[in-house]
């Protein structure tokens, strides 16, 4: 009986039938939702009506020709065949997992890139099909997987004779997880991966290299290296991307290189995402190293950097006999060549450029890794921190002196200076009587003592005598004698001038 089901990729319901002994899949373009499903029951169990009643047209059904291209008469002959052959979800049980993961593996590789498809046979080879060939895939166990992932963690490397770290663990692990849950998808079972995480994973050791280090590098590596060396520490490209950079991605023009390709296993290869694939600028140290490069090998060789008869560089060959030599010549700590790239990334951070524009150079899709992984070097290589804030009050903030100013006041000057403007209204009246001549503080005692004495009489107090302006503000009334007019003052103008003395023209 057939049977309507969901494509794990896409979303997406598809037909399960078998007709004339073939199992059959017809694709939809229908979301997963519960009147699709319905609708699809019904469509199927009139496909399967007709097949029973040996009416069934495929090609009208849907519109092209049997997959197979065979007449009926010739499906019949399929019959010699094992079932397992035929079909190998048909029988009573489950494909062993061998047979499951050789058709997985045909089925998906033809959307990976080279590197890629090598590296997900060689796990299934050397790692899955060795532990669970035999055993039906129907049959594995979350057990059987956990104790897989145990044996895993026991295995020695053949160079360091160390055991596999967990990023390689969970490397292995990736395809035996999408190989079982594609199988429990189609088979219609639980997968033995459901609720199984991944290993914990070290962080990767970022380790840029400082200024200091990369001019000694720079200063002291091979003649023939050194442009190679100048376009990894200042461009952050990859060490593939690098090795497979050819003379035709070099835009001298317009200060480009274009990253297209890559060196991966030793042969040329796609690019690790979309993202990846970018245009790099070149600043002066990188056009200079590639324009000095054009004249050794732009002739003789497509790629920039390449051996004596003019094929890429092998990375394995430039690590033993340039860069770890290089490194202990220096007393420089060993680090990964990949490195450098971490130290382009640094390099820009530190100088201020944008974070898009540092991603986009990098390949990176958004800055999300850039500050995850680079941005707290960025004190560290420049031993200045808060140097970008410098820069920034340097540039637009002046603290030179104006002539005829004070330049530093009293602490009781510089309190008055932050709170003037909270006393400018309250003042308002005393700058204005000033303007008009008038002596605002007397006027006031005047008034005031006009109101007392106005009070005393009310109240028949004998003791109670005006007081004349003189003796109540003797100072005001001096200044009043020995000043014809009276000049606008500020509001706080009358206390500074009790400060100036203490300032200094020097300070």
């Amino acid at each position: 009986m057939g049977s309507i089901r969901r494509r794990s990729e896409s979303g997406l319901l598809f037909l399960d039938f078998v007709l004339q002994g073939q199992r059959m899949r017809e694709q939809t373009a229908l979301p997963d939702t519960p009147v699709n499903r319905k609708r699809l029951h019904k469509a199927l169990e009139r496909i399967e009506g007709d097949i029973a009643l040996g009416t069934f047209d495929y090609q009208k059904t849907f519109g092209k020709p049997l997959p197979s291209g065979q007449p009926v008469a010739e499906a019949a002959a399929e019959e010699g065949k094992s079932e397992l052959q035929r079909n190998p979800m048909s029988r009573t049980g489950t494909p062993t997992f061998k047979e499951f993961a050789d058709m997985w593996f045909s089925e998906s590789e033809v959307s990976w890139r080279r590197s890629y498809k090598v590296t997900q046979r060689g796990s299934i080879d050397q790692y899955l099909i060795p532990y669970f060939g035999e055993k039906e895939v129907g049959q594995i166990t979350k057990a059987d997987v956990l104790a897989f992932r145990a044996t895993l963690a026991k295995v020695t490397t053949r160079k360091s004779q160390s055991t596999l770290s967990n990023r390689r663990i969970n490397s292995v692990m990736k395809p035996l997880r999408q190989i079982l849950n594609e199988a429990a998808d189609r088979l219609e079972f639980t997968s033995a991966f459901r609720n199984i995480k991944p290993l914990k994973m070290k962080r990767s050791d970022v380790m840029p290299f400082t200024l200091d280090e990369v001019q000694q590098i720079l200063t002291t590596v091979r003649a023939d290296y050194r442009q190679y060396f100048t376009v990894r520490f200042f461009t952050g490209m990859r060490t593939g991307e690098a090795h497979g950079l050819k003379w035709k991605y070099i835009d001298f023009e317009r200060r480009l290189i274009l990253v297209r390709e890559a060196i991966v296993l030793k042969e040329e290869d796609e690019l690790k995402t979309d993202g990846s694939v970018r245009d790099i600028q070149m600043n002066d140290l990188v056009f200079d190293a590639l324009q000095a490069q054009f004249k050794v090998t732009g002739k003789t060789s497509e790629f920039v950097f390449c051996n004596r008869n003019g094929t890429p560089i092998d990375n394995q060959n430039f690590l033993n006999r340039v860069w770890s030599p290089l490194l202990r010549h220096l007393d420089i700590p060993h680090r990964r060549a990949y490195q450098m790239r971490h130290t382009a990334a640094t390099l820009w951070l530190a100088s201020g450029e944008a974070p898009e524009w540092i991603a986009r150079q990098l390949g990176h899709t958004s800055t999300e890794m850039l500050f995850r992984v680079y941005s707290r070097y960025v004190p560290n290589l420049t031993r200045r921190d808060g140097s970008a804030m410098e820069r920034l009050l340097k540039q637009h903030i002046s603290v030179a002196p104006v002539q005829g100013s004070v330049i530093r006041l009293s602490e009781e000057a510089q309190t008055l200076e932050l709170v003037e403007h909270q006393y400018a209204k309250a003042f308002q009246p005393i700058e204005s009587a000033a303007s008009a001549g008038v002596d605002y503080a007397s006027a006031q005692c005047t008034r005031t003592a006009s109101h007392q004495h106005a009070d005393d009489t009310a109240t028949g107090d004998p003791h109670s005598k005006e007081q004349p302006v003189e003796v109540l503000f003797p100072r005001s009334a001096a200044r009043r004698k020995n000043t014809t007019k009276a000049q606008p003052l500020s509001p706080l103008s009358f206390l500074r001038s009790a400060t100036s003395a203490e300032r200094s023209p020097q300070d």
